[in-house]
């Protein structure tokens, strides 16, 4: 098990050693409560862009289904009307310069993996740039928009926000509570006590303290041919390799069961970059990888590889909750703010 693995399990269940790190966390927490300090005093250079952005965040390490919230957010904008736009860091990305504009026919290794899946699946305008600030300028200099949504970006206190949603894994929660790195948190437990929204993916029901989503399977797709094909494609009991490179692959690994097959588990590195060779598996089964894998295994893909396509379901309440923030946020003279 890799350092990273056996640190995350031990965030999670549980480990005396963890306390070793107390004092680094305590190091860390004033630097981050320091930056925060900061903003709400409106010190330094903080970039108010001129429509309003929407941070879709968390606070722990690992993946929480952003991406496919940020898919949601998307369509349900644009469904009412609005021009939306996504500014992204672009992890592992290498663009020639920052910042970049994606397009949905760039590689991989220059567009990042999350950034190239939101652009393919949706089209909409997407910048990437670690300065957040930079890539909302850059977008809105090049496009007209209604609302920016930034993907992550909730500690990155150089950009203004309107709106802070923090989307939480349902089944992992918040581990043992503790910062980094003697803990999953990015910042305290007391920075949720100021979000406008918390989410919890995996929670079929709203909770008191926020409200549920989860992750909807849909449809099967090849990675080589692109044809889409139903969730019965494989029959019950079907044994397949299951490839997972992202934030918490076991979540992954739980949706194929719960579709009823027998998937034999590969877990990799969030943003792990793949070949032929690391995904020659034996013995020859099908093999099914996420559809942020997916973005980066096309070009040497073979004939029976497919992706899982999910979907974000938020509860009714929280449409109703969003409609409610889009309409006090979106200027009411906008013709684009048409509300049903």
């Amino acid at each position: 098990m890799a350092l990273t693995d056996r640190l995350l399990d031990a965030w999670y269940t549980g480990h005396p050693a963890l306390g070793l790190l107390r004092p680094l966390e305590s190091l860390y927490r004033r630097v981050v409560n320091g930056k925060r300090a900061r903003f709400l005093a409106g010190e330094g250079s903080i970039y108010r862009a001129s429509v309003p952005v929407v941070v879709v965040g968390n606070i722990t390490v690992g993946g929480t289904g952003k991406t496919p919230m940020i898919l949601w957010m998307i369509e349900h904008c644009r469904r009412r009307g609005l021009r939306v736009g996504v500014v992204s860091r672009g992890y592992g990305a290498r663009p020639p310069s920052l910042p970049w504009r994606v397009r949905a026919d760039q590689a991989p290794g220059v567009a990042g993996d999350e950034p190239l899946l939101i652009v393919q699946r949706s089209g909409v305008p997407l910048m990437i740039d670690p300065d957040r600030s930079r890539a909302v300028q850059a977008l809105l200099e090049a496009e007209p928009l209604d609302l920016i949504l930034s993907d992550d970006g909730l500690q990155h206190y150089r950009l203004a926000r309107d709106l802070e949603l923090v989307l939480i894994d349902a089944a992992r929660g918040l581990g043992n509570r503790r910062c980094l790195p003697a803990g999953p948190l990015r910042e305290p437990v007391e920075r949720l006590s100021s979000v406008d929204a918390l989410l919890y993916n995996g929670a079929a029901d709203d909770r008191e303290d926020g409200f549920g989503f989860v992750l909807k399977p849909t449809t099967l797709v090849n990675l080589r041919s692109g044809q889409r094909r139903p969730l019965d494609h494989f029959p019950p009991g079907q044994a397949l390799h299951a490839v997972a490179g992202i934030g918490n692959p076991r979540r992954f690994f739980n949706t194929l069961e719960g579709l009823h097959w027998r998937p034999v588990p590969h877990a990799f590195a969030d943003h792990a970059l793949y070949s032929a060779q690391a995904l020659s598996f034996t013995p020859a089964l099908p093999l099914i990888m996420t559809e942020k894998d997916a973005v980066k295994c096309r070009a040497f893909a073979a004939n029976d590889w497919w992706y899982l396509a999910v979907d974000a379901e938020p509860s009714a309440a929280f449409s109703d909750w969003f409609d409610l923030q889009l309409q006090r946020l979106v200027p009411a003279s906008s013709s684009f703010a048409l509300f049903p």
